[in-house]
């Protein structure tokens, strides 16, 4: 996909940037733009962690009160439902697991953007050929998103109206929020945005927990633990998540299966009474499988695939701290009060860390990070000394200062 969003998007972007120029031209003799944005658009098609990111984004454009919309891949919609701050309806979706149903679904947005009048469009991605163009030809008057300006190497087109400078130097989440001001700007300014935007802009809503849900979730979780012969008492016994795995987009980002089950076994022996689960989709099975047998400990489960993704909240809730890599799970459980831990390694907390009860651990290597915007998250590396600097031992001490807190709030 990024192989064809450069050899295409770049020269469409090339040809449709006059076309979309000369239309704002046309447009603006007759009409001005709006004073103020009242139907927002937010496109992030590939993230799914980007949907929790970007929520304190959209919650401060409500607040400004402006109807929002998202436009994402049909495969990563289930992201939104974590904190539904987009409406049901107003999430459109594009199927790409096919050529044929990417350009149907394509066709289709840009026709329901235009009965819906989106007005302003925000393109929150920022490398992608695909989502400049679709911001361009949506019929919104105002676009906003990251420019290049003198940078090199990400060229998306002239889509945008207003021009956001991206920050590599601040957490996503406020370069998410600079979009916003860019959005509801009296002038426009070059580049936008020229605020300061405090730590306290940064706060994540916490999910709605179906009290029904919970109870399956847990009884799953209690029939599990009996199969395998252990003795697991919710609320006296902890439950401690593991997850091993990280995207196949940035196979980097993962520490060894070994060094997970160096873990579980640091952690049994710690904790012998605790129940570990650990994580992952179905697809992850035999890859979890492998950590559960290395490490033969009695009280670490597979549950790979036993929850959907609408029952992440409720797992995340009932569970007392989570050790997982720098992917999805980290951001998702940033929307309960489940403490954990993240590794990080080709890319920084400092941009990406979870806005949850979170600490990251990262080795800081003079390399680390080596994915940006500014290489299309691309790295040369085969040999993630990054990852592989971090001890069992360091994962271990912080796993320990998680469940202390965890037991102060708990009343353990």
């Amino acid at each position: 996909m990024r192989t064809i969003d450069h050899l295409v998007g770049v020269p469409l972007c090339a040809i449709v940037s006059p076309i979309v120029a000369l239309t704002d031209k046309i447009k603006n003799v007759f009409s001005r733009e709006l004073a103020e944005p009242k139907k927002i658009l937010f496109i992030e098609l590939s993230e799914m962690g980007s949907a929790i990111l970007v929520d304190p984004a959209m919650r401060n454009a409500q607040e400004r009160g402006a109807e929002i919309f998202f436009l994402i891949f049909k495969s990563n919609s289930a992201s939104l439902t974590l904190l539904n701050t987009v409406k049901p309806e107003n999430i459109f979706t594009i199927d790409a697991s096919s050529l044929g149903s990417l350009v149907k679904d394509t066709l289709k947005f840009l026709l329901i953007a235009r009965v819906r009048r989106i007005d302003t469009v925000i393109d929150l991605e920022l490398f992608s050929r695909f989502t400049a163009l679709l911001t361009g030809l949506c019929g919104a008057r105002r676009r906003v998103g990251y420019h290049i300006f003198h940078g090199e190497g990400l060229w998306r087109g002239t889509m945008l109206t207003r021009k956001v400078h991206y920050n590599p130097h601040i957490h996503i989440t406020k370069n998410f929020l600079s979009l916003i001001h860019a959005a509801f700007a009296k002038a426009i300014e070059v580049p936008f945005s020229k605020i300061h935007i405090p730590d306290s802009e940064v706060k994540l809503e916490q999910a709605i927990i179906n009290p029904d849900m919970m109870k399956k979730v847990l009884s799953r979780i209690e029939k599990k633990a009996a199969e395998a012969g252990i003795s697991y008492t919710y609320g006296k016994d902890r439950l401690i998540l593991i997850n091993p795995n990280a995207s196949d987009l940035l196979p980097q980002r993962r520490w060894a299966q070994q060094r997970f089950s160096e873990l579980i076994q640091a952690i049994h022996q710690r904790y012998p009474n605790d129940l570990i689960l650990i994580t992952g989709s179905p697809a992850e099975f035999v890859y979890v499988d492998k950590v559960r047998f290395v490490a033969n400990v009695k009280n670490a489960i597979n549950f790979a695939g036993q929850v959907s993704f609408s029952e992440l909240p409720p797992l995340y809730t009932l569970s007392d701290v989570m050790v997982t890599n720098d992917s999805g799970p980290g951001h998702f459980s940033a929307v309960t009060p489940l403490r954990t831990i993240v590794l990080f390694g080709p890319e920084t907390p400092a941009l990406y860390g979870s806005v949850g009860n979170s600490i990251a651990i990262t080795a800081n290597l003079a390399c680390s990070p080596c994915v940006s915007a500014a290489n299309h998250r691309k790295t040369p590396c085969q040999d993630n000394v990054c990852m592989q600097a971090i001890s069992v031992h360091q994962v271990l001490e912080k796993v320990v200062l998680q469940l202390q807190e965890a037991d102060k709030a708990k009343g353990r």
